[in-house]
This record gives C-alpha cells, structure tokens and sequence, in this order.
C-alpha cells in the first residue's frame, strides 16, 4: 500500500515534469500544477476551458511564504491568516514569482496556506506554490467530493491522487477576502 509520502513524492515528480493533477485541499478536491510553470498553468485553462485568471489561486506551504507571491501585504492580512480558524483566501496586490499567465490585468494572487497533512507536505517537497481551482469545466458544477469528480476529466490530468488522501476537508469552498493596496477589504465569499 503506498504510503502518504511515496504519494507525495510521485506528485512532486509529476508536477516538476509540468504536469497537471487532481488532489484533496483542506476545502475540496482541486486540480493544480507548479504555479511557477506557464506551460502547466495554461494546460489547466484548456482543462477547464477557460481562460478566466481569477477563479485560479496559488497555495502555498506556510504564512512567510505568502510575501515571496505578493509585494503588497499590509498588516492586517497577516492577522487574518494567523487568526484563522477555517480556510481562508486572500486576493492579495503585488503578484509575483508565479506564472505571467495566472495573473490578472489588475496583477493580484489569491493565496491560501491549507491546513490539511497531504497539501503541506506537498508543499514542503516541491517549495514552490501550487495553482488550485475547482474541479469541473468552467461553467458545470464543481466537484465537493471525489466521487463527484467528472470521470472525463479524471483521464484528461496526468494523475489523480488517490482517494484515501482525502483526509478531513470541510468540503465547502473557502472563505474569500480581498486587501487592496490601500488595505480596504473586501469580503468576497464568507
């Protein structure tokens, strides 16, 4: 049976090669690639077709690791995600060190840190942000849970984790939260 981090390790040599995956999130299953990786990134806007920049955000694996994504980060942004108890987005200014093509003309990034044990070793192996956005073709509904995952798009990634690494998500979409440059807030999705 294959252990948690041999399923890791094989995720991390199927994104480095640019390639796209399935995986579970602390929210809901998610289909992502190296967010550093313009070639990965455009192969999930094709996935989904969809070209939509802002329905794609980045996870990352601890809250320093935010700054290294975005230039703008106002104090109030670091309390939000400290004082946190469920999963939280942040559309943060400044967008940087990702993909040209996963951020919008306004040149903002989602980021999230997961709280969940498959998303941050993950994370920890690759050291770099990972892209994360529903799974489904823009405009169908998303998949909560893995059985709701369409079986088409299933064949069309490169690899699905396996179900058992679901662990304890809140199979619901996370809160959103946008801070512009000015530190005004907007809440999105609560």
């Amino acid at each position: 049976m294959t252990t948690i981090q041999q399923e890791v390790e094989k995720v991390v040599e199927i994104l480095k090669d640019g390639g796209v995956v399935i995986y579970p999130t602390d929210t809901l299953w998610g289909i992502g690639c190296d967010a550093t990786n313009p070639v990965a990134v455009e192969k999930i806007y094709k996935l989904k077709q969809s070209e939509n920049k802002k329905s794609m955000l980045v996870l990352v694996r601890d809250i320093p690791n935010v700054a290294r994504y975005t230039t703008d980060v106002h104090q109030i942004a670091w309390d939000l995600m400290e004082l946190t108890e469920k999963p939280l987005t942040l559309i943060l200014p400044g967008a940087v060190g990702v993909a040209a093509n996963l951020i919008p003309e306004e040149r903002s990034l989602g980021v999230r840190v997961p709280k969940h044990e498959f998303c941050e070793l993950l994370l920890r192996k690759l050291n770099r942000p990972i892209v994360s956005t529903s799974v489904n073709i823009t405009g169908d509904v998303a998949a909560i849970k893995f059985e709701d995952i369409n079986p088409l798009l299933k064949k069309q990634v490169d690899y699905v984790v396996e179900k058992r690494f679901e662990g304890k998500p809140t199979f619901a979409g996370s809160s959103i939260i946008s801070i512009d440059s000015s530190s005004a807030i907007k809440v999105i999705r609560e």
